[in-house]
C-alpha cells in the first residue's frame, strides 16, 4: 500500500474537514398560527403562506 511522501499540514487537513460539521435547521414562526416552520414554505399545521390560505384546513389536518 502506498504511503504519503509528505505530511499533510493542519491547514490542508482542516480545509478538507470544513464541510463535516453539523448545521442546525433554520425555522421561523408562522404568522398565522405561531408554530415553527421552514422559511419560504407553506405552514404544515395551518396551510397558510404569507397570510393567504394555500392548503385547505381538511388537507392540512390529514398529515
Amino acid at each position: 500500500m502506498p504511503t504519503p511522501k509528505k505530511r499533510t499540514t493542519r491547514s490542508r487537513r482542516d480545509m478538507r474537514r470544513s464541510h463535516d460539521f453539523l448545521e442546525t435547521n433554520t425555522s421561523v414562526k408562522c404568522s398565522n398560527c405561531g408554530s415553527y416552520k421552514l422559511p419560504h414554505v407553506v405552514c404544515p399545521s395551518c396551510g397558510y403562506y404569507k397570510g393567504e390560505e394555500i392548503v385547505t384546513e381538511t388537507a392540512a389536518s390529514k398529515d
